[in-house]
């Protein structure tokens, strides 16, 4: 019951259905090319101010509990 050898210089299978369709498969690039458009001053300042607003209102919003579960609470402590 030992190990059994694997023979090295056997060639893959191929599955005839990757062949049959590689023609349609198109080549990804692996790394993405993004940047970002040049914004004109009046562009960048509102986009600051739109970020700061977005931050602030993360910052500050708290999830608060549902009504029902504020209310049971509520119960309990009395």
């Amino acid at each position: 019951m030992g190990k059994k050898k694997k023979n090295k210089n056997r060639k893959k299978k191929v599955n005839p259905k990757r062949e049959r369709y590689a023609k349609f498969r198109k080549d990804k690039p692996s790394t993405m090319n993004f940047s970002s458009p040049d914004l004109t001053p009046e562009q960048q300042k509102q986009k600051q101010i739109d970020e700061g607003s977005i931050d602030r209102f993360l910052k500050f919003s708290k999830n608060r509990p549902t009504k029902e579960i504020s209310e049971r609470k509520m119960k309990s402590k009395r």
